[in-house]
């Protein structure tokens, strides 16, 4: 099992402590604490409205890094969508050119296949010759050559047919990463929209 990087654990952190709600409710007790403090009518009580303030100060500060944490991992994430995006459009342009090359592999199979029609025209041709040990010969030959042309032939065909498969992943990988990367914005912009809301919204 691998070491636990530091982003996973503060990830983790965050999907346990929240996104941060709840600031609004701090600020309104710090300054109802500071009120307090203010108004306390003995040195006891304005030490304990004292240190009510500094708690709720430290959990505000708590608050705002975390929140920065969360916006240092929104921009490694979409650094991290980047870069999977230029490799996979790297991906593509191979496979277009493994697909152009395998269109040229077909093209000479198709020769093949007009060269054997051909040499079974002059295989006919060969045997009204007189010697029909010599024709035997190249007939023999000419089989071998056919069968091994069709064997590459074949090899074509398949390495065509792996082409297009590895093709239709990679357009169905383009498509999800697509996918997420709206949701990503989706998201991101509803969580601005609800923090201009936040602080649009008159206080209490």
């Amino acid at each position: 099992m691998g070491a636990v990087t530091d982003d996973e654990v503060i990830r983790k952190r965050l999907l346990i402590d929240g996104d941060g709600a709840g600031d609004d409710r701090r600020i309104n007790l710090l300054v109802k604490s500071f009120i307090k403090w203010c108004n306390s009518g003995s040195q006891e009580e304005g030490y304990s409205q004292y240190q009510r303030m500094l708690s709720t100060l430290s959990q505000c500060e708590f608050s705002m890094g975390k929140t920065l944490l969360v916006y240092d991992m929104n921009l490694r994430e979409m650094e991290n969508y980047e870069k999977i995006y230029k490799e996979i459009e790297c991906s593509i342009a191979g496979a277009h050119e493994k697909i152009a090359e395998c269109k040229k592999q077909i093209l000479q199979a198709k020769r093949i296949r007009k060269n054997r029609q051909e040499y079974d025209a002059l295989a006919k041709v060969i045997q009204h010759h007189p010697d029909r040990h010599e024709t035997l010969k190249e007939l023999e030959a000419l089989g071998k050559e056919l069968e091994h042309l069709s064997h590459i032939k074949e090899s074509v065909e398949d390495k065509l047919e792996l082409r297009r498969k590895q093709f239709h992943v990679l357009l169905s990988t383009i498509h999800e990463l697509q996918q997420t990367l709206e949701n990503d914005e989706k998201l991101s912009e509803v969580e601005e929209a609800q923090d201009a809301s936040m602080e649009t919204d008159p206080k209490p």
